[in-house]
């Protein structure tokens, strides 16, 4: 099955939570995906420190993309 979105980060919740705030502040709908969530639901053991992963529509790969590097610019400060 083909997808329309496109992986643009994969780390922990507070990162990504920054991310999809600053996305939604330019318009742009971020899906989150959360392999240890869905695990636990399922009733599977999880990592609760997991990561996270932050999926945009291919449409907006490039403008999420520098959202980001500034993001990521910031932590390395």
């Amino acid at each position: 099955m083909e997808s329309n979105y496109r992986k643009i980060y994969s780390g922990n919740r507070f990162t990504v939570q920054r991310i999809e705030e600053k996305l939604e502040e330019i318009g742009i709908k971020a899906i989150l995906k959360d392999e240890s969530e869905s695990a636990r639901l399922a009733g599977f053991a999880a990592n609760v420190g997991g990561e996270l992963e932050v999926h945009v529509h291919e449409d907006q790969f490039e403008q999420a993309m520098m959202v980001v590097r500034a993001i990521k610019a910031q932590q390395e400060e």
